[in-house]
């Protein structure tokens, strides 16, 4: 598989403000793919993010656009800091080509919030629960294999433990607390990490109890990232087996943002959702 760079949220800025800069001059990508000297699916491509736009290009493009030089020098700072490369990039071939996008994405979010049906969510995976879950594909993974993707997945929950941790707030299925994943053991251990998670401030979990019956996410689980930056659009991301899909249209967020909200008020509060952890491993000590 060819390396392919996972967009930052650096990236996706600048790919929105190049699109808006030519909007506003009203030229189309086959216009300025011809004073580029380039083609206009290149164009398309910088401007969609799914490339990481050279210096060069960028200059160029901001001089079309007649950019004003104080301007110019900021967006081009932008430009250099969305051409750094994340500890994720070096690791481009060993994580799933659909999943890259959103290990960049999730480095640079200040809030992640979302709803899960069947497993803990990633983040909050102890290696052995992770194991156990990676393990239960049915195309078992070479021992090789499996030592990475654990490896990865324990090096993307650093974010937690950093200076400026993304604001989780994340609504379980109680399935998710009661499905047996491995030996007793390790489940009660899982739980335990959990409970502790969710007495941290910048962690909220909430369980969607069976008792509240059917509800407006019965079709899937979905996380919503949100950026430090005004600028930077709000993602949701959905993931299916060996897939996934991007929103950014606003409708789409904002009718996500909607369902999270409906998801929490009807889940049991962060302290209930702690002693149903408590009942379901017999305590947590």
């Amino acid at each position: 598989m060819t390396a392919q760079r996972s967009p930052s949220a650096r990236q996706r800025r600048l790919a929105a403000v190049l699109r808006g800069l030519r909007k506003e001059k009203g030229m189309s990508r086959e216009t300025v793919a011809e004073l580029m000297g380039c083609s206009a699916p290149t164009i398309t491509r910088i401007e969609a993010a799914t490339v990481g736009a050279r210096i060069a290009d960028v200059t160029m493009l901001l001089e079309i656009y007649e950019v004003p030089a104080h301007t110019r020098e900021v967006l081009l700072q932008l430009a250099r800091d969305a051409r750094k490369r994340g500890w994720w990039d070096k690791l481009s071939d060993t994580i799933p080509e659909y999943f890259q996008s959103y290990v960049g994405l999730e480095e640079d979010a200040s809030s992640i919030t979302g709803y899960e049906t069947e497993y803990v969510p990633g983040l909050f995976q102890t290696e052995e629960y992770a194991r156990a879950i990676m393990s239960a594909e049915p195309a078992l993974p070479s021992e090789e294999e499996l030592a990475l993707s654990l490896a990865i997945r324990m090096k993307r929950q650093e974010v937690l433990k950093s200076a400026y941790p993304p604001e989780m707030w994340m609504v379980l299925n109680e399935a998710v607390i009661r499905r047996a994943v491995g030996e007793e053991g390790l489940m009660h251990r899982q739980l335990r990490h959990l409970h502790e998670l969710s007495s941290q401030n910048s962690i909220n979990i909430q369980v969607l109890p069976f008792s509240s019956g059917a509800h407006p996410a019965m079709n899937g689980g979905f996380s919503i990232l949100k950026f430090p930056k005004l600028s930077d659009p709000d993602v949701v991301y959905l993931e299916y087996w060996r897939g996934s899909i991007y929103l950014e249209e606003p409708h789409d967020v904002n009718a996500y943002n909607r369902l999270f909200d409906h998801l929490r008020a009807r889940a049991l509060g962060p302290d209930q959702t702690r002693r149903l952890i408590e009942q379901v491993t017999g305590g947590t000590r």
